[in-house]
């Protein structure tokens, strides 16, 4: 039921939506009047007002954007000045640094919700890239592969510090204009990501409910130009469609102080890293068609599954007879096998090293396993800690069954339990499970439906942003939670 103090709620009053009425009523057949093209440009208003001047504020942009280039500038430059004369030198470095400025725009989004180290490592490879480029192509260039190497581990620490530098001292101004669930929705998202570069300005809107923690009501819908022209935020959210068809005006009027106009589904997946359940749309899930067609992805997929678990069988057998050993203290077989669902709801069986009693479910009826298991054997929770009980999954990825990042595989039961709870479920099954994943880095162990909820959402940005790129950052990710007890 939509509240009638909300704008947007059908039936209630004119005067109780708190919307003016000077609105562009972009959305046909409501209260607010057809859609008038001619009103997005401001020719015509109940009053006329003038354009307000507004100075760009381009100073922190500039200032990261110029710290990037310089950071690899000048390590560039250094390594080309050995071999190479120093006007050419100085242009190479030039040319480079635009090439891997472009290459980390290409994927911003991805890599800013991956974290700042995924953001350097790609500009990195980018810069590598374009070094490699510059021996093959022009001649004189020769930095030779331990300079670029050096070079490289240089470039990639520093430019990881400076963005953790930024990420945490020029944190993004979050303006929420709405009121109602969206704009409880949006805050909520925003305590929880709380260790996303984001401040939170306050709320505009003419609802009685009362923002959620400290966040402040700056003014009511009236007041939105004047509240952007004193804030200057650079992301701006608006809630629901009878908002946004609204606002144009006042925003358009404003749009040289520079910030970003958002919807609510598009600001959680590409700041947060995750996809809201409730504002799902089947054209979502169209719009993830490609990644399947095309072959190539899936062939650079198995390649690194097949180069990943291969290495890691080579690396671990000469710790499987001490875990054996480890195991053997409990009663029961060391592999326990059990049935999961893979891709296309193919069944598999999945191996891991035996963490819990023989009569774990001695009455039939299958259990979530909790994070703190009282079926679990004491050896079990330290193999669950450390995560060695699912070494053996990399035979399951070896046998093509499982990938090394991808949603965690579900049993048979559980996945016939929660595609009746949980909307979308099923379409974890669109891609093979995996023995990492984002949201086993987010949210840790799914008990019920509402915790199966969250993983999902995670998922479905993983099965959206899936590449290469982003194995390598949750793979990255995976080892320094396992090594420094962090990532989430």
């Amino acid at each position: 039921m939509v509240p009638r103090d909300r704008p947007g709620a059908v039936g209630g009053p004119r005067r109780q939506s708190g919307l003016p009425r000077t609105g562009t009523g972009m959305s046909t057949g409501t209260e607010a009047g057809p859609f008038e093209p001619e009103r997005l440009h401001g020719l015509t208003r109940t009053e006329p007002r003038a354009r307000p001047y507004v100075a760009p504020r381009n100073s922190v942009t500039w200032l990261v954007l110029g710290g990037r280039a310089l950071l690899i500038w000048l390590p560039v430059c250094f390594l080309l000045a050995q071999t190479t004369p120093m006007p050419k030198a100085l242009v190479a470095a030039g040319v480079v640094s635009a090439i891997w400025l472009l290459g980390l725009r290409a994927g911003l989004s991805t890599y800013f919700t991956l974290g700042p180290a995924v953001a350097s490592a790609a500009g990195t490879l980018t810069g590598l890239v374009a070094v490699s480029a510059f021996d093959l192509w022009v001649p004189g260039i020769d930095p030779g592969a331990g300079a670029l190497g050096e070079t490289a581990v240089v470039v990639f620490a520093l430019s990881a510090a400076w963005e953790h530098a930024v990420r945490s001292i020029a944190k993004r101004r979050v303006l929420v204009v709405g009121t109602g669930g969206c704009a409880a929705e949006v805050l909520d998202e925003l305590q929880r990501g709380k260790r996303a570069p984001f401040t939170m300005l306050g709320l505009v809107g003419d609802g009685r409910e009362t923002p959620a923690g400290d966040v402040p009501r700056l003014g009511s819908f009236d007041e939105l130009r004047e509240i952007v022209e004193m804030h200057r935020p650079d992301i701006v959210i608006l809630t629901d469609e009878r908002v946004s068809s609204w606002a144009v005006d006042p925003l358009l009027d404003l749009a040289p102080i520079g910030f970003r106009v958002v919807g609510v589904s598009h600001f959680v997946e590409h700041a947060l890293g995750r996809v809201p359940l409730r504002h799902l749309t089947p054209a979502w899930f169209m719009s993830m068609l490609h990644l399947r067609q095309k072959p190539y992805t899936r062939l650079a997929k198995r390649a690194f599954d097949l180069l990943v678990s291969s290495a890691g069988l080579l690396v671990v057998a000469p710790l499987f007879p001490f875990l054996v050993l480890l195991v053997r203290t409990t009663p029961g077989p060391i592999i326990y096998r059990q049935t999961r669902l893979g891709e296309g709801g193919r069944h598999f069986t999945i191996f891991k090293l035996r963490t819990m009693r023989v009569d774990a479910e001695h009455d039939g009826s299958p259990r979530f396993a909790l994070e703190h298991d009282s079926r679990v054997t004491w050896v079990g929770h330290v193999l669950r800690q450390t995560h060695l009980d699912e070494l053996p999954q990399l035979w399951n990825v070896l046998r093509g069954e499982m990938s090394v990042v991808g949603p965690r595989p579900e049993r048979p039961e559980f996945v016939a339990l929660l595609e009746r709870s949980v909307p979308f479920w099923t379409r974890r099954l669109l891609v093979k499970p995996g023995i990492t994943g984002w949201a086993q880095l987010r949210c840790g162990y799914a008990f019920d439906s509402s915790s199966a909820a969250e993983k999902l959402s995670y998922d479905l940005w993983y099965l959206r942003n899936r590449n290469l790129v982003v194995d390598l950052a949750i793979c990255a990710k995976t080892v320094s939670t396992l090594l420094f007890r962090s990532g989430r």
